[in-house]
């Protein structure tokens, strides 16, 4: 029959070859292997285990904190100090290592109670949150605006003008959310499923 595409005849028996690896077809150009791996899917995966990597990593950062200043395990509150035993977990940062210019406001707060008790359950919150890959919205705003204050707390920055590790991760925390890290490693998924959530989008 005649094909109207190519103007010449061709024949009517159906073929099943395949073209062979790296033959050409007939606009020029390479035929790519249908078994080859996809690049991009690749690099997607990659991304998704780095991301989720990532969170897990920063989780641990506030869940440590946490359980170090309960109990005074020694890494960077001693002992005698733990929550449990009557410290303050905030009466060594707001009370000695706050600088610059809301010194005296942070002063103030150190040895709070409530001030203890509100740092204590954002450590625990926002860690348990990001381990668990759930209320990534949520551990996000909450660890960024911690990180924010604590900023404040040693303005300036002893290394640079105005730039340190407390805004850096304050922008991961709000990238890995964006991104919906919690879906890899994680339980966000089964989260997002559930009812709750279903009726409260906030909450994923």
């Amino acid at each position: 029959m005649v094909n109207i595409a190519n103007d010449h005849e061709s024949s009517p028996i159906m073929t099943t070859e395949q073209p062979e690896r790296g033959a050409r077809n007939y606009s020029g150009t390479a035929t790519v292997p249908q078994s080859a791996p996809s690049a991009t899917g690749t690099r997607t995966a990659v991304t998704r285990y780095l991301l989720a990597g990532i969170r897990v990593a920063l989780g641990w950062v506030f869940l440590w904190a946490f359980l170090d200043k309960l109990f005074g395990l020694g890494r960077s509150t001693p002992a005698a100090n733990a929550w449990l035993d009557g410290g303050s977990p905030t009466a060594g940062f707001l009370g000695k290592a706050a600088t610059g210019p809301f010194a005296g406001i942070y002063h103030a707060m150190a040895g709070n109670a409530v001030v203890d008790a509100l740092f204590m359950i954002a450590l625990l919150g926002i860690g348990t949150a990001l381990i668990l890959g759930i209320g990534m919205r949520i551990a996000a705003a909450a660890g960024a605006l911690l990180m924010i204050l604590m900023w404040t707390a040693v303005l300036p920055p002893e290394t640079n003008p105005f730039m340190d590790d407390h805004l850096i991760y304050a922008a991961v925390l709000i990238l890995l959310a964006l991104l919906g890290a919690g879906t890899t490693w994680g339980l966000g998924r089964r989260w997002a499923a559930t009812s709750l959530v279903r009726r409260n989008t906030w909450l994923t």
